[in-house]
């Protein structure tokens, strides 16, 4: 039996960043659909649903706003591989039969407020 290893302290971090902006959304009136969606060209941390359009979520947490902050530390590799996966979700879960309209989003925590970028990219 496998036995899985302890989270880092920057993996929890993380984690409680997306279950904190999964519950902003919720109450923002977006429907959750998924988290932590994984494939070999990218993630996407969550996938919800505003009306008819499904929104891929990018969610980043920062101590402080220094480096160019947590919405700035996605840049367009990290971009073209969410982009990547989420072809590949519409694809597992909408066929080649029209896919619904979707955006991007970032949710971003920085210094302890958060940030809510609809159509980040």
């Amino acid at each position: 039996m496998a036995v899985a290893s302890p989270q880092t302290p920057r993996q929890r971090a993380g984690q409680k960043a997306e279950r904190r902006a999964r519950s902003i959304l919720e109450q923002a009136g977006l429907v959750f659909i998924a988290a932590n969606v994984r494939y070999k060209l990218g993630e996407i941390d969550l996938v919800m649903r505003e009306g008819p359009i499904i929104v891929f979520v990018e969610v980043r947490a920062r101590a402080s706003l220094g480096w160019g902050g947590a919405a700035g530390s996605i840049d367009g590799r990290k971009q073209q591989r969410i982009i990547r996966a989420a072809q590949l979700w519409m694809q597992a879960h909408c066929g080649s039969h029209g896919w619904p309209p979707c955006r991007f989003d970032v949710v971003a925590f920085e210094a302890g407020r958060m940030n809510w970028i609809q159509q980040a990219f």
